[in-house]
């Protein structure tokens, strides 16, 4: 592996000063029973909250396993030891509770009351059609 030099250093400790003033960072994070939400105190004044089922490792966790989250070093992500899972503040903010494939695997589960009235008109029509092979 290539050393760093001194002025690769210098700017990515630059970078990440810019960051920690430009980008929101968690400040604190508990776990509210009572929500049964996952609630983080932004750097900016926001707070942020997610049931925890949404997130990659917690989805069976306990109540007293999700009331031990601690907020990771300069607040860029939540940890929890007992359960071993790190979540990313930036992708929790984003909206990614979880690794890619966690992610695709949970985004067909979503249901509504359209998406349920799609599938029995899909349904009544025999299905979804089948594609068409090009020559």
């Amino acid at each position: 592996m290539a050393e760093l030099t001194d002025a690769q250093i210098d700017k990515a400790l630059t970078r990440g000063a810019a960051a920690r003033i430009a980008e929101p960072r968690a400040v604190t994070a508990r776990y509210d029973q009572q929500l049964r939400r996952v609630v983080v105190e932004l750097s900016n004044g926001c707070i942020f909250a997610f049931p925890p089922g949404l997130g990659q490792g917690l989805e069976s966790a306990t109540e007293d396993q999700l009331a031990q989250v601690e907020v990771l070093g300069t607040g860029s992500g939540l940890h929890w030891e007992v359960l071993d899972v790190d979540l990313s503040l930036p992708g929790l903010l984003a909206g990614l509770f979880g690794t890619r494939a966690y992610m695709a695997r949970h985004a067909g589960r979503t249901t509504s009351p359209t998406k349920a009235a799609a599938a029995r008109t899909n349904g009544s029509k025999g299905g979804r059609p089948r594609k068409s092979a090009e020559r």
